[in-house]
Parts: C-alpha cells; sequence; structure tokens
C-alpha cells in the first residue's frame, strides 16, 4: 500500500474527465492535478515543444512526492510519453493504448474512426495501436481543432458546437464508422454533441474511462494502491486564470472546486 498522490497532467481543464473516472474508479486515492492552462492547446505544438513543456509539468508533479503519473492528455502521450518514460524514474501512464484497446473491442465492422487534436492525429498514435491489435482495420482519423476551444468556453451545447460537430464529423459519416475514439480529453464533454450528428448506431469510445481502469491495474500490480477505501484528496493547479478553471472545470467534474493554485511552470 501507497498513501502518496497520484499525478495527473493535462494541457488545460480537458484533463479532468480522466480525473472525475479515477475519482469514481480509485475512490481512496489523493491526487494532483495539473493543467498548463496558459500555454493550450497542446495539438498545434511541435513535438519538441510539447516535450518540453511536458518534462516542466512532470518536475512540478514531483515536487509534490506523487507515485504515479496519469497523462490525461493525447497529444502528450503521442508525442512526450515514451521520452518521459526514459528520463523520470515513475510510472507513467498515458490514454493512448487503453482508448486503441478499448476502440478494437468495440468495433463490429472493422471501421473505427478517431477525433483528436492535429498533433494526436498527425502522429498516427491511435492507428498504429490499433492496427497493431486488429491489422484489418480502416481507421479514418480527423483532427477537430476548434472542439477544445469550445470545451474550454463552456460552449459545448451550443449551435456552435453542433455546427463545429457537423462540420468535421461529416467524413465520418460516410465512412460507416460504428465506433468512435474521443482522442481528446476534452472531448468527452461534447458527446452529446456527436451523438446528434453521428446517431446512436455508433458506440463512442471514452479513453478518459478505460484510461482510470488501467491505471487502477497498474496501482494494484506495482503494490501503489492507497490503503484508504474512501475520502481521497484533491489538489488542483493552473499555469492561468484559476477561476476560469474552477467555473468550469466544476461543470465537467460535477462538484465545486474549492481552491486552485497558479504555478510558474516556465521555472522548471
Amino acid at each position: 500500500m501507497d498513501d502518496r498522490p497520484i499525478g495527473v497532467f493535462d494541457s488545460g481543464i480537458g484533463g479532468l474527465t480522466v480525473l472525475k473516472e479515477i475519482m469514481e474508479q480509485l475512490p481512496g486515492e489523493d491526487i494532483v492535478y495539473f493543467g498548463d492552462t496558459a500555454r493550450i492547446p497542446y495539438g498545434t505544438r511541435s513535438k519538441e515543444t510539447v516535450i518540453k513543456y511536458f518534462f516542466q509539468s512532470v518536475r512540478f508533479l514531483l515536487t509534490k512526492e506523487i507515485k504515479a503519473i496519469v497523462v490525461a492528455c493525447n497529444t502528450a502521450s503521442a508525442l512526450a510519453m515514451e521520452e518521459a518514460q526514459k528520463v523520470f524514474d515513475v510510472p507513467i501512464l498515458g490514454v493512448i493504448e487503453p482508448g486503441a484497446k478499448a476502440a478494437v473491442s468495440a468495433t463490429r465492422n472493422s471501421v473505427i474512426g478517431v477525433i483528436g487534436t492535429e498533433g494526436t492525429i498527425n502522429s498516427q498514435s491511435y492507428q498504429r495501436k490499433i492496427r497493431k491489435m486488429l491489422p484489418s482495420a480502416e481507421i479514418i482519423g480527423i483532427p477537430c481543432p476548434l472542439f477544445v476551444p469550445i470545451v474550454e468556453e463552456g460552449w459545448e451545447s451550443t449551435d456552435v458546437a453542433f455546427i463545429t460537430a457537423k462540420k468535421y464529423l461529416l467524413e465520418l459519416k460516410e465512412h460507416n464508422i460504428d465506433s468512435l475514439v474521443l482522442g481528446c480529453t476534452h472531448y468527452p464533454a461534447l458527446r452529446y454533441t456527436i451523438n446528434k450528428v453521428l446517431g446512436d448506431k455508433v458506440t463512442m469510445v471514452n479513453p478518459a474511462y478505460e484510461t482510470a481502469k488501467a491505471g487502477k491495474i497498474m496501482l494494484k500490480e506495482k503494490g501503489l494502491l492507497s490503503s484508504k477505501l474512501d475520502g481521497g484528496k484533491y489538489h488542483y493547479y493552473v499555469s492561468d486564470d484559476p477561476e476560469k478553471f474552477k467555473r468550469i472545470g466544476g461543470n465537467i467534474l460535477r462538484k465545486e472546486i474549492a481552491s486552485v493554485q497558479k504555478v510558474n511552470i516556465e521555472n522548471l
């Protein structure tokens, strides 16, 4: 047993969808969440820049004596996680592999859609993982860069979100996908809107849920589960505008975020 906290990292607010799943599946774990809100979005950044930002964020989380890190950011998982695992002596779990496994399990016709940031789609990370498990898969990857700012503004249920989703997802409808990977941690907040566009026949795969499940298995295998059964404590840090994070983040978690601290991440 290990009562040190889990570190959860995202480029902004979207990673709270992963945090919410961890809270539900591991209610006894203390968690330190860091959202790099000053430098979002990561999806349009170069690989070198994403690695730099991610390493700074890991160094911050390590100051909180965390026992493991969950990378609740698809772009960072795709572009920086392998490099981080070589450098930092702490278990690091990303969202790509759990999401890919769930997509393979969900599909019936082997036609799978993947939506994400430009960085995630262009990295081909989901595509490679899925094809490794299901070589016959037809995978259609669509970058949806405007979804992140829509969620960050709290506009996920507006006409703006619906019109944007129709524009992005038309190609997926034409390919007759039967499952869709929500390949950005912001995107589960848009599930209702995406469902309105694609219909009930498309199974949406939420890597946030799958990552929390994989995290629980990882902690158990490494003997790192908390001795507490419930009552985990949560601490939130951001690199910009704590008030906006509290407001929108509370909507995602469906609970009030009482305190958020701002961090000067550039110093790390």
